[in-house]
């Protein structure tokens, strides 16, 4: 185990080499005790002992995983996803938990609830980094969080927040990114966008109907926008692979005009927004704001969308094969120890995976190369810029 380094004891590595053995092992329920009768022990103590009170670091074992998908599962056109799972709970006292929304319940319910970050490219897919959230209700009482073993300098943070400290540790490490995607709840947020841009790095994020987009007339909202496309901008493509074959849709896209830049220099990269149309339910339509590279093609920003889904398969993977959900712990450096130790477990399998199907190529997609926007230009369709018509006579601007 290529993180053995990062336990330093004996024992501590033999515990952990058992802890990941029996995550990846076919145990109906991952729990302590059945994870000790696989992996051949007396009992659960010795696990335990790994998850609460051994002395290690879970953020360290990260950075490792971190360097072994970089190298195992590196490819020059990687996509950050960031998105948010929840861990149903019983009880209180487990760190973070209250009653409120998970999308792997569909409703509220007493849980947990996660940010975590996964890595996407033609090699592979795998869960590579993780946040707990702790809603006000536990980081407003003190008293509460040492008790389940939470910092004193764990404050606060939003979602999105818990994101951004994602991506710049993902920018830290040896991971090559080259884009970031993630749903509406970070694609919103003005600050999380902004700080993509200022790192360099492309995007092509969900973003609610009601999103504004700025014109020189003021601002108008995503949906009124794209829905004034004329029907020659929609484009029938696939973004990639699913369960059931291409993930086919229409898809109609604009790239936004550049901002000005003293000297006459060109800008580096344009801003885009796009729209996904269900091909059986037209009504069906989602949209995404987009930064991207000067020359990039729908095409390109169609992949990039398409492989959001790729976050979800890591965690019901990372779930069904690697328990990542099946945890005991209730205290807060618990759960990042086993959830660490599920990934480690997941990258394993992903890497494995890869290397028995290097046939499968450099793209989950055949998408045909394509341009769309409202007006013509080069060969590419564009929303006009100052002192061009275009939706409703109102140039649009970034």
């Amino acid at each position: 185990m290529w993180v053995g380094h990062r336990f330093g004891r004996v024992d501590l590595r033999r515990r952990m080499r058992d802890y990941v053995r029996g995550l990846l092992g076919p145990v109906g329920r991952k729990n302590g005790w059945q994870l000790a009768e696989y992996v051949g022990l007396d009992g659960p103590a010795g696990l335990q002992h790994l998850l609460n009170r051994a002395r290690w670091d879970p953020d360290e074992v990260r950075d490792d995983l971190q360097e072994y998908v970089a190298e195992r599962l590196g490819d020059e056109s990687g996509v950050l996803i960031i998105d948010e799972t929840g861990f149903l709970k019983k009880g209180t006292a487990s760190a973070g938990v209250q009653r409120q929304y998970s999308g792997t319940a569909g409703r509220t319910e007493n849980c947990q609830v996660a940010v975590f970050a996964a890595y996407a490219s033609s090699r592979g897919r795998t869960l590579v980094d993780r946040e707990l959230y702790l809603p006000k209700s536990w980081t407003s009482d003190r008293e509460r969080c040492r008790a389940a073993g939470v910092p004193d300098a764990r404050t606060f943070a939003t979602k999105t927040e818990l994101a951004r400290s994602l991506v710049a540790r993902a920018l830290a490490s040896a991971l090559p990114i080259a884009w970031v995607t993630a749903d509406a709840l970070y694609g919103q947020d003005w600050h999380f966008r902004r700080m993509l841009e200022e790192a360099g790095l492309g995007y092509v994020v969900a973003v609610p109907k009601s999103q504004q987009v700025k014109s020189l007339a003021g601002c108008w909202r995503i949906d009124q926008l794209m829905g004034d496309a004329p029907g020659v901008a929609w484009e029938r493509l696939s973004c990639g692979d699913g369960a059931k074959g291409q993930r086919i849709y229409d898809w109609a896209a604009a790239q936004l005009p550049a901002v000005a830049f003293f000297g006459g220099d060109e800008p580096s990269h344009h801003r885009w927004v796009l729209a996904r149309r269900s091909i059986a339910h037209p009504d069906e339509i989602a949209y995404y704001l987009a930064y991207a590279p000067s020359g990039t093609g729908v095409a390109e920003l169609v992949r990039v969308a398409g492989s959001r889904w790729a976050i979800e398969s890591c965690f019901q993977s990372a779930k069904n094969e690697c328990g990542l959900d099946q945890y005991e712990v209730r205290r807060y450096p618990g759960w990042y120890r086993h959830i660490t130790l599920a990934m480690l477990a997941h990258a394993f399998l992903a890497v494995t995976a890869s290397q028995a199907d290097n046939a499968k190529g450099a793209a989950e997609t055949d998408l045909s190369s394509c341009h769309s926007a409202w007006q013509r230009s080069a060969g590419s369709w564009r929303l006009a810029g100052p002192g061009q018509a275009t939706t409703n006579g109102t140039p649009i601007m970034p």
